[in-house]
């Protein structure tokens, strides 16, 4: 993810320097791009090392935190970022890292420092929430949000595996009749068409950030709703009976004298699928539907999209971090993606990288017979 957001900002004229900030710096690492770049330096960074992070970021204009998984890393990198009083930008995706920052001295601090912290700028959330807000903008009020989202495990490595499993344990935020109420993560499943070569795919409960965050922005809304899978089917019915049996557990259990956590050791295997067994298509999907009123009538408003995970993640940061710096971004404190971010700007800028967004628009009377 952070490759992809570094391999946008180096294509920018505007960009002098990037800053690659790595536990493990190995330049074989990085794609040939970034590796072969004047502008690219690879440093060593540790972000449980809170003086090395603010000492590190003092001398850029914006930090983009892609270290995963984000209920483990958010809050401390933000707070360097704070105390550097250096603008920040996530793409952080799981909810207790939001719901910390929103909550915590690091709003009050960034504020002070005329900073803006901004959360969960990626794909989902990220662009989702953008579409969420410029479909709202075209509507007199909403109602109804659902935010659906597909990954290929074919997509995934690294902590993207530990969120994964993360999302779905106990019980995760939605915004239902007007409340924000927790359900059993892993449930209420739904079949939802996405986009070629997706297709119909099984979506459930997980535990992202949209039910917190899209209520403080949008007005009026009464239900926020986010399901997600991961595809093949094969794999989320597996994590299903991994999280029924305890396989999941994070209570450490003795096995033979030694203390063993089971969710380590799921999350182990989980990294080392064996080859031949099918991983799905290399893609990833998106679909959003706001529903609302307009001059008296219903309108439900639909975006698709499908594509490649590092990129569709990466390349939102980046023109988040590129607005910041050009000053589009005013918001201070600790916010959202549909909270500070010109959607008819971000749109034109994630088009013009090659994105494409199929929408719908369909109106019907609010007059029954």
């Amino acid at each position: 993810m952070g490759q992809g957001v570094a391999r946008d900002l180096i294509k920018q004229e505007q960009v002098a320097d990037v800053v690659i900030g790595d536990l493990f710096p190995d330049p074989e690492r990085l794609a040939p791009k970034l590796r072969e770049s004047a502008k690219v330096t690879l440093v060593k960074m540790d972000v449980n090392d809170h003086n090395g992070m603010v000492e590190a970021f003092k001398d850029s204009d914006v930090v983009i935190n892609c270290a995963g998984p984000f209920y483990k890393t958010a809050v401390p990198v933000a707070k360097a970022a704070v105390e550097a009083r250096v603008n920040y930008i996530d793409i952080c995706d799981d909810y207790q890292g939001t719901e910390i920052l929103f909550n915590s001295e690091i709003d009050e601090m960034a504020r002070e420092a005329a900073i803006t912290v901004l959360t969960g700028m990626g794909s989902d959330p990220g662009t989702n929430n953008v579409l969420v807000r410029w479909f709202a903008d075209r509507l007199d009020s909403v109602d109804e949000i659902y935010l659906y989202w597909v990954v290929s495990i074919a997509e995934l490595a690294g902590a993207a595996w530990d969120h994964s499993l993360h999302m779905t344990l106990g019980k995760v935020p939605q915004y239902i009749n007007g409340e924000l109420v927790h359900v059993e993560g892993g449930t209420g499943v739904v079949e939802e068409e996405f986009l070629e070569p997706l297709g119909r795919c099984h979506v459930r409960y997980v535990g992202h950030p949209q039910p917190l965050t899209i209520p403080r922005y949008i007005k009026g809304v009464k239900n926020v709703v986010i399901k997600g899978a991961l595809i093949p089917l094969w794999v989320d019915e597996l994590i299903k009976e991994q999280r029924d049996t305890g396989f999941l557990s994070k209570e450490p259990t003795d096995i033979n004298g030694t203390a063993v956590v089971p969710y380590d050791l799921t999350l182990k295997l989980w990294e080392a699928i064996p080859e031949g067994r099918d991983k799905g298509p290399q893609a990833s999907g998106l679909k959003v539907i706001v529903k609302g009123e307009r001059g008296g009538k219903k309108v439900t408003y639909t975006a698709d999209m499908v594509g490649r995970m590092a990129p569709g993640t990466g390349i939102p940061a980046s023109i988040a971090a590129l607005m910041m710096n050009a000053g589009d971004v005013t918001e201070k404190g600790v916010t959202a993606p549909e909270g500070c971010i010109d959607p008819d700007k971000f749109l034109a800028a994630f088009l013009k990288r090659g994105a494409r967004i199929h929408q719908t628009e369909n109106i019907s009377s609010m007059l029954e017979i």
